[in-house]
């Protein structure tokens, strides 16, 4: 099993290298998105996760399909609203550039995968149009409001080695053990 790397380990510290656009469509790129969806389907809590998590220095994100079923409180839509999950797919951005983003900003809670049990206020722009490849190596452009841009954003610091924790304010320790 892929295991996600936490703070302390460099290369969440290092500025990802970009996908040479002919190899995006290769089988050491799909093998790389499939293991953080591994990663990121075995865990609980997480919503999203970048390449330099699972210790690849690679400029590609994710972020899971479990996302189009969250409000904005990050309370579950009720199953009406939400339908079949499958209709959803997970949203992979390979070399992902925002292009644009609101001067309208919130401060938002947020935590991350590789900095467990640390949870903190973030501010962020409510809206960003990201420009990125796919896994078929077609680019694409999405806007974004609310929690997916809030999560584009994050994973984006990602890729150039920025912790959640080094912009967050009111940072708290909570206990997410099970027992």
């Amino acid at each position: 099993m892929v295991e996600i790397i936490q703070k302390g380990n460099p290369i969440l510290r290092d500025l990802a290298n970009k996908v040479a656009v002919d190899e995006i469509t290769s089988l050491d790129i799909k093998k790389v998105i499939k293991d953080m969806k591994e990663a990121l389907d075995n865990s609980k809590e997480g919503l999203a996760i970048a390449a330099p998590q699972i210790g690849i220095s690679l400029r590609i994100f994710l972020i899971s399909k479990k996302i189009f079923t969250i409000d904005e409180n990050g309370n579950l839509l009720p199953k009406e609203e939400i339908g079949d999950i499958n209709k959803y797919e997970d949203f992979v951005c390979i070399n992902p550039e925002i292009i644009k983003q609101s001067k309208k900003t919130q401060w938002l809670t947020e935590g991350c995968l590789s900095v467990r049990g640390i949870y903190g206020k973030v501010e962020r722009s409510e809206k960003v149009t990201v420009k990125a490849f796919n896994e078929e190596g077609e680019v694409f452009t999405r806007g974004a409001s609310g929690l997916l841009a809030q999560t584009i954003q994050h994973e984006n610091d990602h890729l150039y080695g920025v912790l959640f924790c080094d912009k967050a304010k009111d940072l708290e320790r909570v206990d997410t053990s099970d027992g």
